[in-house]
């Protein structure tokens, strides 16, 4: 019996893929759990059209992050951060603070998470903060950090 699975399964293919199993299998486990449904020409052409609409919204899911990034290579943030005697930076610049920045200057609504930032920022100066939008499309967030 063929199936069109609608969920990914173990040792037996990802979500949209046909598959050919056994009539027991496919009766007793795949079916009654949801995992997937008989490979009729109306099932299979319902799948052809799901893939299609997947398709469409990942490109203008992949068009919408390449403006947004075309946007904020543009911006800058500033943040300011107390300095010793010495000129050395007191503490560090997180992400959640690059974030909140940027939602009171600029009004984004950036998530910390996409900020690619291996270790907080610890000195002064203008720093570029990759910021991840889309698997394909990292933007550059510019970040001046000042001596308060």
């Amino acid at each position: 019996m063929e199936i069109v699975l609608l969920e990914d399964v173990k040792a037996l293919g990802k979500k949209g893929q046909v598959v050919k199993v056994n009539d027991g299998y496919a009766r007793n486990f795949i079916l009654p759990k949801k995992l997937g449904v008989e490979a009729t020409t109306k099932n299979l052409n319902d799948l052809k059209l799901q893939k299609a609409n997947e398709k469409k919204l990942a490109a203008e899911q992949l068009a919408a992050a390449k403006e947004m990034a075309d946007k904020i290579g543009k911006l800058s943030v500033t943040l300011s951060m107390k300095a010793g005697e010495s000129g050395k930076a007191f503490g560090s610049v997180s992400s959640k603070e690059i974030a909140a920045a940027a939602a009171d200057q600029l009004g984004l609504e950036i998530d910390k998470k996409k900020l690619v930032l291996p270790e907080p920022l610890k000195t002064f100066g203008t720093h570029e903060v990759p910021l991840k939008l889309h698997k394909d499309v990292t933007a550059k967030l510019a970040v001046k950090i000042v001596e308060a």
